[in-house]
């Protein structure tokens, strides 16, 4: 299994980006995004389903939005309105039965 984000960069407050993760070589019940800033623990940031259910972190609710093309495998976070506390390394991620993946992780970082 493979998992290939792309999109981090650095970004104005109150600006936008869209994170991207290809995931190949498995069949994923759940695909998403987490996000570990300096000196904190990793965290959720957005998941969603194969069917489409979704779940987001309180703190990007109405923020970020997560979509996914199930026949691409591939999952997107379109992040708006960003500010300084964002800022962190987002990790795709991918869960097939019990079995979780890990992408690499890519930079988000806002600032003016």
């Amino acid at each position: 299994v493979q998992l290939q984000a792309s999109g981090g960069g650095l970004v104005q407050p109150g600006g936008s980006l869209r994170l991207s993760c290809a995931a190949s070589g498995g069949i994923f019940s759940h695909m998403g995004w987490y996000r570990q800033a300096p000196g904190k623990q990793r965290e959720l940031v957005a998941v969603i389903s194969s069917g489409g259910t979704t779940n987001y972190a309180e703190s990007v609710k109405g923020r970020f939005t997560i979509s996914r093309d199930n026949a691409k495998n591939t999952v997107y976070l379109q992040m708006n309105s960003l500010n300084p506390e964002d800022t962190a390394v987002y990790y795709c991620y991918a869960r097939s039965g019990i079995i979780e993946y890990w992408g690499q992780g890519t930079l988000v970082t806002v600032s003016s």
